[in-house]
């Protein structure tokens, strides 16, 4: 520590603070921009600038967490000018049915990517699983980039009323007016969750969706399923609803077959590393497959195909043997 007035120690901007304070400016990056890899590079940029202005830093006038925080948001604010507004890849094409071709993709960089979990972060812990589900980082992405950051702090992280004027650079007054302004505009825009955390989900659940779909057993794959699940497949613009459509699908072709799936999270829901044989040096990743579950059923499967280079970041082995 640095000696500070009267001998009181002042924090230090080391590479242990910064690294404390890396998962949740990832998972504040990320319901900003609605991007799993690129809230990991925000993060890491933002990090970045916090030691570079070290020397800048003023214990007196705010936390080194506030400030990273002030910092994160200027920057999240500043990339988001330019960028395109996310959504679900399912509010991004039409419905389609089991017999429908899918040729098209989705525009890149439209939609909503997946997050890692972040595994014994006490942060993490503390902030509701709803805040992190996709449907809400979606549903997020409605509000402008400066109401996005007040409903956040003030609604998911707690900043208190001034500390979310402080770090936004804002007064009070304008705080709660953009509060006000993005809870109303939240409120049409996201569905109320009806899914559970991981780890309120029946593993037998879980256990029985990863034998039958790698067994390729439609009628057991089905029994797992809510009437009216969703499935879809970004990048590939196609979507469809209804458990019939989906265990249609998943028996009109082999293109499954032989594939394995490896437990993971994402996003605070349960989800499985998919695996494809490869060419003979064992098997490669395919998709990020993540569940919702109600807790009796799949209410929701997303095969992520765009995040078969991001099996690391989720704790998959970027190989299995066959």
């Amino acid at each position: 520590m640095i000696a500070g007035v009267a001998g009181v120690d002042e924090p230090v901007i080391d590479d242990a603070a910064l690294g404390a304070l890396r998962p949740e400016l990832v998972r504040y990056c990320y319901r900003m921009i609605g991007d799993g890899a690129g809230a990991e590079d925000a993060a890491q940029e933002v990090l970045l600038r916090v030691w570079n202005a070290r020397e800048r830093y003023d214990p007196a006038r705010a936390s080194i967490r506030t400030w990273a925080y002030a910092i994160a948001s200027r920057y999240c604010i500043d990339l988001l000018r330019a960028a395109p507004r996310r959504a679900l890849p399912t509010d991004l094409a039409e419905r389609n049915g089991a017999g429908d071709q899918a040729f098209a993709e989705l525009r890149p960089g439209s939609w909503v990517t997946p997050l890692p979990d972040v595994v014994a972060d006490p942060a993490a812990a503390a902030e509701r699983h709803e805040s992190i589900r996709m449907a809400f980082v979606a549903a997020l992405q409605h509000l402008t980039p400066a109401q996005r950051a007040v409903l956040v702090l003030r609604d998911v992280y707690r900043h208190s009323a001034a500390e979310t004027a402080s770090i936004l650079g804002i007064s009070a007054a304008a705080a709660h007016s953009s509060l006000q302004r993005a809870r109303k505009v939240l409120a049409g825009a996201a569905p109320a969750p009806s899914d559970v955390p991981a780890g309120e989900v029946d593993p037998r659940l879980l256990d029985g969706f990863v034998s039958a779909f790698e067994r390729h057993d439609v009628a057991g794959l089905a029994a797992l399923l809510a009437e009216d699940v969703v499935f879809s497949m970004p990048p590939v613009a196609f979507w469809l609803r209804g458990a019939a459509d989906y265990a249609a699908l998943f028996a009109s072709g082999d293109a499954c077959v032989g594939h394995r799936l490896v437990a993971t999270t994402a996003n605070g829901s349960p989800a499985f590393g998919q695996y494809e044989p490869g060419d003979g040096n064992g098997m490669r990743p395919f998709a990020l497959v993540v569940l919702e579950s109600d807790g009796a059923r799949v209410t929701r499967v997303t095969t992520h195909l765009d995040q078969a280079d991001r099996f690391e970041a989720f704790g998959l082995p970027t190989r299995l043997l066959p």
